[in-house]
C-alpha cells in the first residue's frame, strides 16, 4: 500500500539508500527532516551546514524540514516535527539504520508516541551487500567526517568506490561506518536530477573527529 512519507536525512549514503528503495517500493515521498545543533549552524549526525541539505533537497524535488536542538531536548524536539508530520497526513517515516538494534528502538519509541510508522528499508541486511547496491546504482558518496580514532584522515574527501571498500575492510574498519567510524556526503545519485556541485575545503576538528568542510561551488 502506498503511504506518504518523511525520510529522517542526514545527507550520507544510508539514508540516501533507505529513501531510494521506499520509493521503488511505491510510497511518495513528501520531506527530508533534519535535526541541527541547536544553533542551526550544522547537522546533528553529519556536521553539514544547511545550504548543502537544502542543495540536496532541491535536486530531490523536496522540502527540507529542519528541527533544532541540543541533545538534552533532542527527543522531545524530533517527537514534535514528527507529530506535525502526522497532522499534515504523512503516514510513514523512513530510517536508514542497518544493525543497530537501539537506534531501531529509538526510532519506533518516538514514532510511537507520534503516531507515526515507521520503516526501515536497510534492516538486517549484510552491510557489504547494500555498499553493492550503492555503488551499483551509482550514488556518488565522499567521506567528510572520520571518527579518528578509528579512521585516519587520509580517508577524507575518498569517495566510495570498491577499491575503497576493500581498502577500509583490509584495515579491519567496517565500510559502513554502522557505528559512526566516519560519516558520508551523497553529491550525486538517481535520487538527483543533477550533481551537487560541492568544494571540499579545510579539515576542522572537534575533538576526536576531523571534518572536511563542504561547501557549494561559487555560483550555486
Amino acid at each position: 500500500m502506498q503511504k506518504p512519507f518523511i525520510t529522517s536525512w542526514s545527507g550520507g549514503k544510508d539514508s540516501a539508500l533507505a529513501y531510494y528503495r521506499a520509493v521503488q517500493q511505491g510510497h511518495v515521498p513528501i520531506a527530508l527532516f533534519t535535526m541541527f545543533e541547536e544553533d542551526g549552524e550544522r547537522s546533528k549526525s553529519h556536521g553539514l551546514k544547511q545550504q548543502i541539505l537544502e542543495a540536496q533537497a532541491e535536486r530531490m524535488g523536496l522540502p527540507l524540514v529542519i528541527g533544532k536542538a541540543d541533545w538534552s531536548g533532542y527527543e522531545e524536539e524530533f517527537i514534535h516535527h514528527l507529530q506535525n508530520f502526522k497532522e499534515q497526513g504523512i503516514e510513514l517515516g523512513v530510517y536508514g539504520d542497518i544493525d543497530l538494534q537501539d537506534h531501531l528502538d529509538w526510532v519506533e519509541k518516538v514514532s510511537d508516541k507520534a503516531g507515526l510508522e515507521v520503516l526501515h528499508p536497510l534492516w538486517q541486511e549484510a552491510r557489504r551487500s547494500l555498499l553493492e547496491e550503492l555503488i551499483e546504482e551509482e550514488f556518488k558518496a565522499v567521506i567528510t567526517v572520520v571518527d579518528t580514532a578509528r579512521v585516519g584522515e587520509e580517508f577524507l574527501g575518498r569517495v566510495f568506490t570498491r577499491e575503497l571498500i576493500e581498502e577500509l575492510e583490509a584495515l579491519g574498519i567496517d565500510a559502513c561506518g554502522e557505528e559512526g567510524e566516519f560519516h558520508t556526503t551523497l553529491v550525486d545519485g538517481p535520487i538527483f536530477v543533477e550533481p551537487l556541485p560541492v568544494e571540499l575545503g579545510t579539515i576542522v576538528h572537534n575533538g576526536q573527529y576531523a571534518m572536511l568542510e563542504v561547501k557549494l561551488q561559487t555560483g550555486e
